[in-house]
């Protein structure tokens, strides 16, 4: 038929390929990412990538913002469910102490990000509105100032726990996240 558009019969095709990405970029770093690795992990042929995204660069930067989105998501929803800030503060212990907010390949995702931000103006506005997410989450229970310094607490305790391979004490991280809670 003249004109007629071909639809895509794999509704799930686009989001597989993210998701394959993602993992590719945890296994090989982003600069050992490649249009064929995606592929093969997707388990689509090669084509596909170029007909749901115009170039390997897009796909790194859908892929890092599908990242941001699922963890802000995460984030959003322990901070909302805190009734006060007391609760907000074990939440957030609860974040930088816990396994559930970010795998060890979520952190290596994280890492990879920041990273490649300082080399890509795109994956720098990733972060950026990831870390406005943030802050407007933790704005739910504490003031701007505190916002900043717990968000710093949140990012950096993962990325030390993820370097040092050991269990945070949770008793003290806890008590770190009141103090600079009290402060602002």
């Amino acid at each position: 038929m003249a004109g007629s558009r071909r639809v895509a019969n794999d509704p799930l095709r686009k989001q597989r390929i993210l998701d394959a990405a993602l993992a590719v970029m945890t296994e090989h770093g982003v600069h050992g990412t490649t249009h064929r690795r995606i592929a093969e992990r997707a388990g689509v042929p090669l084509g596909s990538l170029t007909y749901h995204f115009d170039s390997l660069q897009t796909i790194i930067e859908q892929a890092f913002e599908h990242l941001a989105e699922t963890m802000s998501h995460h984030y959003r929803a322990t901070l909302e469910a805190a009734p006060d800030r007391r609760a907000a503060c074990a939440a957030v212990t609860d974040l930088i102490c816990g396994a559930e907010y970010a795998t060890p390949g979520d952190l290596t995702l994280i890492n990879e990000m920041f990273a490649y931000s300082n080399h890509d103006e795109a994956v720098a506005e990733v972060g950026r509105r990831w870390l406005a997410r943030s802050h407007a989450s933790l704005a739910l229970h504490f003031p701007e100032p505190a916002c900043r310094a717990i968000d710093a607490l949140i990012e950096g305790w993962s990325i030390h726990q993820a370097v040092e391979q050991k269990p945070l004490d949770r008793a003290m991280v806890l008590a770190t996240v009141t103090a600079v809670a009290a402060a602002f």
